[in-house]
């Protein structure tokens, strides 16, 4: 996918918004019941998406103008990482994530920290994550991949 990646900006919110609650509620579907799904994209605001902006380094992947997916880190912690729905299984995430990690490695983190949902618990195993610990009481999985540098 010849996705072109940048810094998120202002105007993205609602796309970015749109994004992840849109890839909650779709993909999340095979491996958390749905009301759980539904109860996670409804705690999702336009408001929290812009202080996502204020408070992480936010990247999108834009195909024809389009964002089909963000990613957003604070020093070595992935903080999300989302792909429109019509581009899941396509490359987004991967993509998305093989740039965020570069970015880490170029800070020279030695890892990358991550609390993973059940549905993208297996995307980041295959990724050369590592589990951590146990789920969490909300549900998310602590993973690291280490050796970044």
């Amino acid at each position: 996918m010849d996705a072109i990646y940048r810094r998120a900006m202002r105007k993205d919110v609602s796309r970015l918004h749109d994004v992840r609650r849109r890839s909650i509620l779709e993909l999340a579907l095979p491996t958390m019941p749905v009301a759980e799904a539904q109860a996670w994209a409804a705690q999702l605001t336009l408001s929290g998406m812009e202080r996502k902006l204020r408070e992480l380094e936010v990247w999108v992947a834009e195909l024809d103008g389009v964002v089909i997916g963000w990613g957003a880190i604070r020093g070595d912690m992935l903080e999300g990482l989302y792909a429109a729905p019509e581009f899941a299984g396509k490359g987004v995430g991967a993509g998305l994530l093989a740039m965020l990690e570069g970015l880490m490695r170029e800070r020279q983190f030695p890892s990358v920290r991550l609390e993973a949902s059940s549905n993208a618990r297996g995307f980041y195993l295959r990724r050369g994550y590592r589990a951590t610990g146990p789920q969490t009481a909300k549900g998310a999985w602590p993973m690291v991949k280490e050796h970044l540098a």
